[in-house]
């Protein structure tokens, strides 16, 4: 498979700037593999797919507010950082996308605040990620942490051209969120309440966490007509023992297990044994899937619309059989499907 395999036309309107209104009540588009049928439902029929034994794997991941909007020391210019990943806390040094870039040299100070009361100064140019910027803090760790948490903008995606509104820090966030650490949200999981949530457990589904900090590099649209040529970039991975029983037990009574998400089915294929079964991790993985791939553990997914040349669309494709996906693609368009973080969704039997 090549890059210019996963391209496709979308039309503006069927990007969502907006959540649905209600979580559980946005569309779901449910994919058959082995009768190639599409049906057409409310995501909170999604409880109508599993059983008693069944189980479910959610990322526990938590999105932490990295979008910073500064001054650049003496011209006042507006800089947007983007905080991707920290990479030492005493020093308080992190890995940052900054636009625009092309303002931006090695000494620079930026100010946060309307007081200033939070300086940067970028201490590196060169990284393939970006910049990196010290943090100038008198305070302790947790104070610092606070003073990012306050200047700190929820991540929307490039894509909402929107400001961020009041109802995103909620809603670009799931129900189940814990640990924070992502830079993004692990978007198939928004469309779940704690009503669904409730009704699954009541049905005998089981509940399962794991934890993949998202980072943008997820989103990143490969540049590479070979795909065995594409670096995805490390995202840390947390997989414990509890999770590891359930999806071996699962797999062993032949029940069902769907990954709610392509975070969570990366964080599975990332840590397999010979035997098939899942082992506990705790690292980075920068696994890449796509096609052809044999998975091991998940035998449905559930997740949204993804980005043309995207590393998540060469995943579900790899998991759905590339024709399928295509052909439930053009269908999401002449249906009018919402795309995208704030979109519908799809389930894959």
């Amino acid at each position: 498979m090549k890059l210019s395999n996963f391209t496709y036309d979308l039309p503006k309107e069927l990007l969502a700037e907006y959540p649905s209104d209600q979580r559980d009540e946005s569309r779901l588009m449910v994919l058959h593999r082995d009768s190639n049928k599409i049906e057409h439902k409310l995501f909170k029929d999604v409880i109508d797919y599993f059983n008693d034994g069944d189980s479910f794997i959610l990322n526990n991941t938590k999105v932490f507010p990295a979008r910073l909007m500064g001054n650049k020391e003496k011209t006042g210019a507006k800089i947007e950082v983007f905080l991707l990943r920290e990479l030492n806390r005493d020093q308080r040094l992190w890995d940052v996308l900054v636009d625009p870039a092309r303002k931006i040299r090695i000494g620079n100070k930026l100010y946060f605040g309307e007081d200033d009361s939070l300086v940067a100064e970028v201490i590196d140019n060169t990284t393939s990620r970006g910049r990196t910027l010290r943090f100038l803090y008198d305070g302790s760790y947790d104070e610092f942490r606070e003073k990012l948490i306050e200047l700190g903008q929820t991540p929307l995606p490039k894509y909402i051209k929107r400001s961020e509104e009041d109802f995103d820090k909620e809603r670009y966030q799931t129900i189940y969120a814990k640990n924070e650490g992502a830079v993004a949200a692990p978007t198939a999981g928004l469309h779940f309440s704690k009503h669904l949530l409730k009704k699954l457990q009541i049905k005998g589904v089981n509940l399962g966490e794991i934890t993949l900090h998202v980072g943008l590099g997820t989103f990143s649209p490969v540049e590479v007509e070979d795909l065995s040529k594409h670096k995805m970039d490390s995202e840390e991975l947390i997989i414990d023992g509890e999770v590891v029983n359930l999806v071996n037990n699962t797999k062993k009574n032949k029940n069902k297990v769907c990954a709610v998400g392509t975070t969570v089915m990366r964080g599975l294929e990332t840590s397999v044994s010979s035997m098939g079964t899942l082992n506990p991790y705790r690292g980075w993985t920068h696994k890449f899937i796509f096609p052809p791939y044999k998975f091991s553990i998940a035998d449905s997914l559930i997740t949204n619309f993804h980005m043309p040349k995207s590393t998540l669309l060469m995943m579900v494709s790899a998991f759905c059989g590339h024709d399928f996906m295509m052909e439930a693609y053009e269908v999401a368009i002449k249906e009018k499907y919402r795309f995208y973080s704030y979109g519908d969704a799809m389930l894959i039997l």
